[in-house]
């Protein structure tokens, strides 16, 4: 076996190997997986899950076809997310050994001997000696991509007047209803921030009911408002780089983590319902200091900031400590040639 002296610093170096992110096809898991890979100087292959029938039914416990079953050349980090994509990274911790690290971003719901490192949201209850959590989920949204960002915004964004407020609308899921009267208010809420000469940035999503779409739309008509109704390119990151405030409806978790790396102030505007587990995640960041809930009067917002919440890079210090260790303890099996 190598010697661990002859481990020198360069063999210990994470930037520009491989990792395969196994990916289920959904936008929202594949930009947690990739956030962290960015964040660690990884080459991403993708690898789509392609079960169908009883394979996918038994997802994420079940095995995988022989046809699906991974082979080498190994890569040096191996991530899933997703309930489709746990078999896969099952199968290759299986198969490689201590070759690949393995992680799972989110429960995967089959115990914590499914992958080398699980990462689960701080508001979520699964822990474990290999289970580490944020107070965010990750994403791409680094420092330097929303400082680029904000070095060339779009002209009709930097024509907007101060204060520029990003509203981000999600809609009814699982948890939370929207009924009249909380669009009502959600409507009259973003109407009167428009009348106090805010430059405001609206953008929907694909959860948002068509008539409260156009009610929204109606409401800042004639002030010097931008809203993006889903047709042309998306100005989301441009929104969300500009802005210097937040409305963002409690439903939308993931836009919420995203605003919370700018070190922007976050009004939540909450309808109907909620759960246990998303009150735990908002109480956090209001305790944190990201969020207070949306005022009632429809004044000028208050401002404050707090320190930008990057999750990515916490659970990529995470991985390339976790993995560094593994590699001086046994450098011979981790660093192969994958470079």
């Amino acid at each position: 076996m190598q010697d661990m002296a002859a481990v020198n610093d360069q063999s210990l170096t994470l930037e520009g190997r491989t990792a395969w992110i196994f990916s289920d096809g959904k936008a929202g898991h594949e930009a947690q997986c990739f956030g962290v890979v960015e964040a660690l100087g990884l080459r991403a292959e993708v690898k789509r899950s392609r079960l169908s029938g009883l394979y996918k039914l038994m997802a994420p416990w079940g095995p995988l076809p022989s046809s699906e079953v991974p082979g080498p050349p190994w890569p040096t980090i191996a991530f899933a997310t997703g309930r489709t994509t746990i078999p896969y990274i099952r199968a290759l911790r299986k198969r490689a050994g201590l070759k690949t690290y393995t992680v799972i971003l989110m429960d995967p719901k089959t115990g914590p001997n499914s992958a080398d490192l699980i990462w689960v949201p701080q508001h979520d209850r699964r822990r474990g000696s290999n289970v580490i959590t944020t107070l965010t989920s990750p994403h791409r949204f680094s420092e330097a991509r929303l400082e680029e960002l904000r070095a060339q915004p779009p002209e009709e964004i930097a024509a907007l007047p101060h204060p520029r407020i990003a509203c981000l609308i999600g809609g009814p899921n699982g948890d939370y209803n929207y009924t009249a009267a909380d669009e009502e208010r959600l409507v009259a809420s973003l109407g009167r921030l428009a009348a106090t000469g805010a430059g405001m940035m609206i953008t929907t999503s694909r959860r948002t009911p068509a008539t409260l779409a156009d009610r929204l739309q109606q409401a800042v008509a004639g002030t010097r408002s931008l809203f993006w109704n889903g047709e042309g390119a998306n100005p989301y990151p441009d929104y969300l780089a500009s802005a210097d405030a937040f409305v963002i409806t409690a439903d939308s978790v993931s836009m919420t983590c995203e605003a919370a790396a700018t070190g922007r102030p976050i009004f939540l505007f909450s309808p109907s319902g909620g759960s246990a587990k998303f009150d735990r995640f908002h109480a956090a960041l209001a305790s944190y200091g990201a969020t207070r809930l949306l005022p009632a009067d429809g004044g000028p917002l208050p401002t404050w900031s707090y320190k930008p919440l990057h999750s990515a890079e916490e659970i990529a210090f995470e991985i390339r400590k976790r993995w560094v260790k593994r590699a001086q303890m046994l450098p011979g099996l981790v660093l192969g040639g994958d470079r």
